[in-house]
């Protein structure tokens, strides 16, 4: 190949180079919006560093009857569920019903999914959080309608829930993701949990 040749090469993979370090960046963030009824109190989870912990709590309203035949009928749905970050443990958001299923997460172990089944006209009725090595936490019935959270840039967890609650349980439920920095910096979610609370 002449030296010319080379040279013209050499200049045109510097200039695809440059020109990909000048795209923008993509928004580190994206939100999965709420399902659910939505009645009651707006809440958001906020803390600082990863997600370390979950508890959930469900209420089991579990009932029998008969008529004509024997039948079971379950109205099982989430009560109210707490987020670790780092050591400290958030406020609960709902309340503490009957049943308590808890995860704590290993290192390097974060949720990058959030799914499970919710009654339009009243809670959350099943939820199922998944982390990245795979291992889930689930409470609740699954019944009703399924949703399914998940980030949309690869390499992001979840930071914050968000959504609705009332005096039973949780009324509707969205997932904020995002990356999070592990030197201190920005790893708060407070902020975010605010402008979500006002918008």
């Amino acid at each position: 190949m002449p030296h010319f040749c080379r040279m013209f090469l050499i200049l045109v993979v510097t200039m695809f180079l440059a020109g990909c370090l000048a795209l923008p960046i993509k928004d580190p963030y994206s939100y999965s919006s709420a399902v659910g009824q939505g009645g009651g109190t707006p809440f958001a989870s906020y803390g600082e560093g990863r997600i370390t912990g979950v508890r959930v709590w469900e209420t089991n309203n579990n009932y029998y009857y008969y008529y004509y035949y024997y039948n079971y009928n379950s109205n099982n749905y989430i009560s109210g569920f707490q987020l670790r970050y780092g050591n400290t443990w958030s406020p609960v958001f709902g309340n503490e019903g009957s049943v308590k299923q808890v995860m704590e997460l290993f290192n390097d172990e974060a949720i990058v999914e959030v799914s499970g089944k919710y009654n339009p006209a009243d809670y959350i009725c099943y939820l199922v959080l998944t982390t990245n090595m795979g291992r889930t936490l689930s409470a609740g019935m699954p019944n009703q309608i399924s949703f399914n959270f998940y980030p949309t840039n690869m390499g992001n967890e979840l930071r914050i829930l968000s959504g609705r609650f009332n005096g039973a349980g949780i009324t509707s439920i969205g997932a904020h993701w995002g990356l999070v920095d592990m030197e201190g910096a920005g790893n708060s979610t407070l902020e975010t949990a605010l402008e979500t609370l006002i918008s």
